[in-house]
């Protein structure tokens, strides 16, 4: 396929809502000439899920795919074994090859909400990294210096608070780098935490005598609650295997500051758009409610699809604008359920929660309601009966069918 020069409009595209493009102005100079890049993406299979956050990055992807450039989605397995200590207070624990390839392949089905899987060049790290030697292992090392390694953020804070580094953790940086020696790559994309990492493979690339990739960063997308950065951790996600429903009810509950960054990180509004779009508010032509409806409808047709955005649409419209609450999300309580939950483990039999922590920051703030009664008391236990009608959040309503 031959590689035509990117125009300004798609260059926009590309850089609306990043974070930063390494050296600067080399991207640009690369997509005006035409040539056909070799764009790398890195991913350690560490857990089943990818949320929203992970398509912020994804979806700037799908774009270099767009314009005809070779993507490679890197698969860490061999990375995964050591796991990545970015952002990191203490280490990762390990995960077996087992549950890494489980993850993996849960990786592709949800990779494929957002990319084009006929373009994409799948690559494994443990191809490579397995094979070296232990002198090619000190051969690498010597590349690098100790004291360029702990510079890094998380080892530095993690130092200063006399917590342990596991000497393999310093070499997590130096592989990432190295997959870019390998794969020869011209351009590599990652999270604005992994900023170290992705400037460890220009460096290493120069060692070995190639050309230095571009590092090209995106900023981390913030949760529901406007504050952390999205995580399931932290209850405050928006994941790719959730219904139409319950994601544009999760998106209606943004803030409206909120809103204008979803509108900017998911959909690659540049800044003229943001700025009309702001200036409509400001004037009263654009309504903020209608803004966030078409904000969800939006990110469901990216990455969900037309049909799942008009259900999500309809759905929301029903519920919290007609009060129909029969288009509740019925929930089949599984055979040998007790019939009396502590509210905890309710929350999590739904999927609401995924955590008791997480269960009870819902439950103190008054985030939970059953059959319009709101359920304040942690220790409360709750006797199931069909119909019950369950609240969590704003826009989350379950209907028990037992």
């Amino acid at each position: 396929m031959k590689i035509t020069a990117a125009s300004k409009e798609q260059i926009d595209s590309l850089l609306a809502g990043t974070e930063k493009v390494l050296p600067a102005g080399e991207l640009e100079k690369a997509l005006e000439s035409g040539k056909k890049l070799r764009i790398k993406f890195g991913m350690d299979p560490t857990a089943p899920d990818l949320h929203l956050g992970h398509a912020v990055v994804l979806s700037k992807l799908r774009l270099f795919q767009d314009l005809g450039h070779d993507v490679t989605v890197l698969i860490g397995d061999f990375t995964t074994r050591i796991g990545d200590p970015t952002g990191r207070s203490k280490t990762r624990p390990p995960l077996s090859e087992e549950e890494i390839a489980r993850n993996a392949k849960t990786y592709f089905e949800q990779v494929g909400r957002i990319l084009d899987p006929t373009k994409i060049t799948v690559a494994y790290n443990s191809e490579w990294l397995d094979k070296l030697s232990s002198r090619e292992w000190v051969t690498l090392c010597a590349r690098v210096t100790l004291a360029r390694i702990v510079e890094r953020d998380d080892f530095a804070k993690r130092m200063e608070a006399n917590q342990p580094i596991g000497f393999h953790e310093l070499l997590y940086p130096l592989m990432q780098g190295y997959d870019s020696v390998v794969l020869k790559a011209d351009v590599e994309l990652g999270g604005s935490d992994q900023t170290f990492n992705l400037m460890m493979g220009r460096h290493l690339q120069e060692q070995f005598g190639l050309p230095a990739q571009i590092v090209f960063t995106t900023p981390l997308l913030e949760g529901l609650d406007g504050v952390a950065k999205m995580s399931k951790s932290l209850g405050n996600y928006i994941g790719l295997t959730e219904s139409p429903d319950q994601v544009f009810g999760k998106i209606m509950s943004i803030s409206d500051l909120l809103m204008i960054r979803y509108y900017r990180l998911l959909l690659n509004f540049t800044n003229a758009q943001i700025e009309s779009m702001q200036q409509g508010i400001a004037a009263g032509i654009q309504h903020p409610m209608e803004l966030k409806k078409s904000l969800a409808v939006g990110v469901l047709t990216r990455f969900w699809g037309a049909e799942a955005a008009i259900e999500g649409l309809r759905s929301f419209e029903n519920l919290f604008q007609k009060k129909d609450l029969s288009q509740a999300q019925e929930f089949v309580v599984p055979e040998g359920t007790s019939q009396t939950l502590w509210i905890a483990d309710l929350l999590k039999l739904l999927g609401a929660v995924e955590s008791t922590s997480e269960a009870r920051r819902l439950i103190t703030s008054g985030a939970v309601s059953i059959e319009g009664e709101k359920v304040m008391d942690f220790k409360a236990q709750i006797t199931l009966r069909t119909a019950m009608q369950i609240k969590v959040g704003k826009h989350r309503f379950f209907k028990l069918v037992i």
